[in-house]
């Protein structure tokens, strides 16, 4: 029978104490007045092989489009097409890579392609520029705002 499994007898106290030393023994490894600290919200986030933040930011950014495929641990997201219902002869696709464990600027890249409906078949269309860096500046804000609320 394990020793903190037996039953303590009031005629043996040395028995009581010997269960506990072994607990008591493990409490003092703690060693002097340092506490290790924990920082919840760390710029560097890995659990799911890319930043969480950016991770968590880009898919409610694009949580109005249809996804194709998420993969967390390479940290790719990308749409299916999708079409704004107001201009239905337009449709867009987007690809968001996250290429870093750290929450910074450069660990993202979004590229975007647009089609047109051109009597009844999809043809390739320009994006512009500005629109892929909004896309961008709206998942770094949110995952900065993400970060933000898990510190505090």
């Amino acid at each position: 029978m394990p020793l903190l499994a037996r039953s303590v007898s009031p005629r043996h106290p040395r028995r009581h104490l010997l269960a506990l030393a072994p607990i008591a023994a493990l409490a003092a490894c703690g060693g002097g007045n340092e506490r290790p600290e924990a920082d919840i919200a760390a710029a560097q986030v890995t659990t799911i092989g890319v930043n969480s933040y950016l991770w968590r930011a880009s898919l409610e950014a694009l949580s109005f489009m249809p996804l194709a495929q998420a993969d967390s641990a390479g940290g790719v997201i990308v749409t299916d097409w999708y079409a704004n219902p107001d201009n239905p002869g337009e449709r867009v696709k987007v690809t968001v890579s996250i290429l870093d464990q750290d929450l910074r600027a450069d660990a993202l890249r979004v590229v975007a392609s647009r089609q047109v409906n051109q009597n009844g078949t999809w043809v390739a269309a320009p994006v512009q520029a500005a629109t892929v860096q909004r896309l961008e500046d709206i998942i770094l804000t949110k995952a900065r705002d993400l970060r933000r609320s898990a510190i505090g």
